[in-house]
């Protein structure tokens, strides 16, 4: 009986492990993606602001099954005014970056 808890134990630890593992990476292309659009941009990337706003799942071009995670991101361009944006992953793939603009507009970008 003893044994196949600690079967058990392991199995969620080594799932644990790995989605923590996971989400390091994910947030790390999440961070890489938005500065690179900053910089394109001519804005100033605010790195402290990038935030995990949701996650949930979702089927990959491929149609395999994925974690899809939308993080938030704040970026200035006049130093003075902070604006929003958000990045769109499905697994580590961006699918989709939003900048938003000072008149209420934005720029949406495509997967790279």
């Amino acid at each position: 009986m003893s044994f196949s808890w600690l079967i058990g134990f392991l199995v969620i630890l080594s799932m644990g492990l790995w989605f923590w593992q996971d989400c390091l990476g994910a947030r790390e292309r999440a961070s890489t993606a938005s500065a690179q659009a900053c910089r394109q941009s001519h804005a100033q990337w605010l790195d402290d602001t990038l935030v995990l706003d949701r996650l949930w799942l979702r089927r990959d071009r491929d149609g395999r099954l994925k974690l899809e995670r939308r993080y938030l991101f704040e970026f200035t361009d006049t130093g003075l005014i902070r604006r929003g944006g958000w990045v769109l992953l499905v697994g580590w793939r961006v699918e989709a970056l939003y900048m938003d603009g000072g008149d209420g507009s934005g720029t949406l970008s495509g997967a790279d």
